[in-house]
């Protein structure tokens, strides 16, 4: 049994309904897994750097990485002093609530101003120096 033209046509409509169906399946699968939340990153050192977008770089205990409130605790920053007798400077470590006048105690962050988050090595500079504010 031969096919019409007319059935040939046909049977090739019904293929590109179904190869577009399979198209959107697909295409809606892969928009959906990227969507999903994911759980929050658990870090294995106890503090973490936190880079933000707009130069700043925070120490700290981070929660929450990957979700959408993230929260720094136990924050530190560097300063730098100038010495006025020597001109000489020197980087300081300081407890976020020392010098601002509201004297906070954590930070809840935007995850779209985090620029990137680095592991505290527990024999750093910045982690005798955290040791030692304690």
């Amino acid at each position: 049994m031969r096919m019409t033209s007319n059935q040939q046509g046909s049977a090739a409509v019904q293929s590109v309904w179904v190869l577009a169906g399979v198209a959107v399946i697909v295409c809606a699968f892969m928009f959906v897994k990227d969507n999903r939340p994911s759980p929050p990153v658990v870090f294995t050192t106890p503090y973490q750097a936190v880079l933000l977008t707009n130069g700043s770089v925070y120490f700290g205990k981070l929660e929450g990485y990957g979700t959408p409130r993230p929260l720094l605790t136990e924050v530190y920053y560097i300063v730098t002093e100038n010495n006025p007798d020597t001109k000489q400077s020197n980087k300081v470590l300081v407890k976020l609530g020392k010098l601002e006048l509201y004297e906070p105690d954590r930070m809840y962050l935007s995850p779209s101003q985090i620029l990137g988050v680095e592991p505290v090595g527990p024999n750093s500079k910045v982690a005798q120096l955290i040791a030692q504010a304690h």
